[in-house]
């Protein structure tokens, strides 16, 4: 299947710009991922989302998921469960490993369903 790039522009625009502060996740009493190299990533209408580097993440609480989606924006994501001892979250993270160049300051960063998880910023 051919998958053809769309540019973000003023019918959708997208930004990509540094949180400015500290960024804290938490599922109940663990805390997930704390960082101060967040990016917030605006997209149209949508609430902005935190992209969090993978390396500011406890990566033993992740568990790959077979689930994926795509955007014809960003590219095609890849999804992760959180195991924490509250419990498991289905797909609670997703991640774009190769993004669309237009995007490309997220790779290597992952972001959280913010109903699933407790996001703070500081």
């Amino acid at each position: 299947m051919t998958r053809t790039p769309r540019i973000p522009g003023p019918d959708h625009p997208i930004t990509i710009e540094p949180t400015g502060g500290r960024v804290v996740v938490r599922s109940g009493d663990t805390v997930v991922a704390d960082t101060t190299r967040a990016l917030s990533l605006r997209e149209a209408e949508y609430p902005a989302a935190q992209y969090i580097p993978l390396e500011d993440v406890d990566q033993s609480l992740l568990v790959p998921s077979d689930t994926t989606t795509y955007c014809p924006f960003k590219g095609d994501a890849s999804y992760c469960s959180l195991t924490t001892p509250e419990g498991e979250l289905t797909d609670a993270i997703w991640s774009y490993r190769e993004p669309y160049a237009a995007v490309a300051p997220i790779a290597g960063h992952v972001a959280f369903y913010p109903d699933k998880v407790e996001i703070v910023i500081q």
